[in-house]
């Protein structure tokens, strides 16, 4: 097994445990590489501190997306197809392996990465956090060491040649992306496949949201993308009536109204919602500011009123036979 070292790059030593196939690969921004990792303490029992084989899923990075490890780019940029690789590196690049491998295991375990964090960088939320929430990352935060990287590099794959997650992205993507996935979105609808065609409509609104949040809020170029972002919303909502989420409406349809408070089509949708869950003083009351608003909808909440009326109607007397059953003596069944 021979030792070498990569060159330039100052406290960090590799062997190479199995060789790899072809080149080095050539890489660009936006270049993906798939691998499996494990990370080991450099003591003498080598302690493992991730591994995720054992997690069941390998790891992919994106070239030039700021991942918070930048030291694994340069790391794999070193090995062929192939090639599994041991790398030791010292604390200059080990110190936010902490934070890194909490969002990794939160993925892992199907929860978000960011839960908890304020939108702050890396080291701030570290500050801010005096626990990981894990027990061996809160030591290693505690105390920075060296720590070892055993890589096997599977692929690399070039921008154009796999489907980009949005985060991925660059501005002129995202924005570019937006259009495709409401188009998707819509598609799905007439399928009636109301729970694919949400995460459709879901996606291209995380682009616009992305966008918004690097422009002055109510200025043009906002706007304009919230011009975007409305009817998406709107149709998120209705896949969501059509799948039963009612709390899931209100929450968004309610968020919806505190910037834009004349949209019909929005109390329209909550109204539904809220009729759902028997929340009848709320969804009258949203019912008559579609009218109010918006004439033309007048039939359809006429003919949603007398639904929601015959519902309630049938609930009092379904609930007031149900309380007579439970007030009623032995002797009197």
């Amino acid at each position: 097994m021979e030792e070498t070292y990569l060159l330039n790059v100052e406290g960090v030593k590799k062997k190479i445990l199995h060789g790899g196939q072809g080149e080095l690969p050539k890489l660009q921004d936006g270049s993906k590489f798939t691998f499996h990792f494990q990370t080991l303490k450099d003591n003498f029992e080598r302690t493992v501190i991730d591994d995720s084989r054992e997690a069941g899923m390998p790891m992919e990075i994106i070239v030039g997306k700021m991942f918070k490890l930048e030291i694994w780019e340069t790391l794999l940029s070193s090995m062929r197809i192939g090639e599994v690789a041991e790398f030791w590196c010292d604390i200059i690049h080990t110190g936010m392996y902490a934070l890194v491998s909490r969002g990794m295991r939160r993925i892992a375990e199907g929860r978000d990465p960011l839960e908890g964090q304020k939108h702050r960088c890396g080291m701030g939320n570290m500050f801010d956090y005096h626990s990981t929430g894990y027990a061996d990352l809160d030591e290693l935060q505690r105390t920075p060491q060296p720590l070892i990287f055993v890589m096997e590099l599977f692929r690399v794959e070039e921008p154009s040649a796999y489907k980009r997650d949005t985060w991925a992205m660059n501005n002129e993507e995202k924005l570019a992306a937006v259009p495709v996935l409401h188009s998707e979105g819509n598609r799905l609808v007439l399928r009636r496949e109301f729970a694919q065609a949400a995460a459709k409509y879901q996606e291209a609104v995380i682009c616009l949201r992305n966008l918004q949040a690097k422009e002055k809020p109510w200025e043009d170029d906002w706007l304009k993308l919230e011009s975007l972002v409305t009817p998406l919303v709107l149709n998120y909502c209705q896949c969501q009536l059509e799948l039963g989420e009612y709390y899931e409406v209100l929450e968004h349809t309610t968020e919806l109204l505190q910037k834009h408070n004349d949209n019909a089509k929005a109390y329209f949708k909550r109204a539904k919602a809220h009729a759902a869950v028997w929340n009848e003083r709320e969804a009258r009351e949203d019912f008559m500011r579609v009218a109010h608003l918006d004439p033309s909808m007048a039939a359809a909440v006429k003919k949603e009123l007398k639904q929601l009326g015959e519902r309630m109607r049938k609930k009092h007397v379904e609930d007031r036979k149900r309380y007579q059953g439970l007030f009623q003596s032995p002797q009197g069944r």
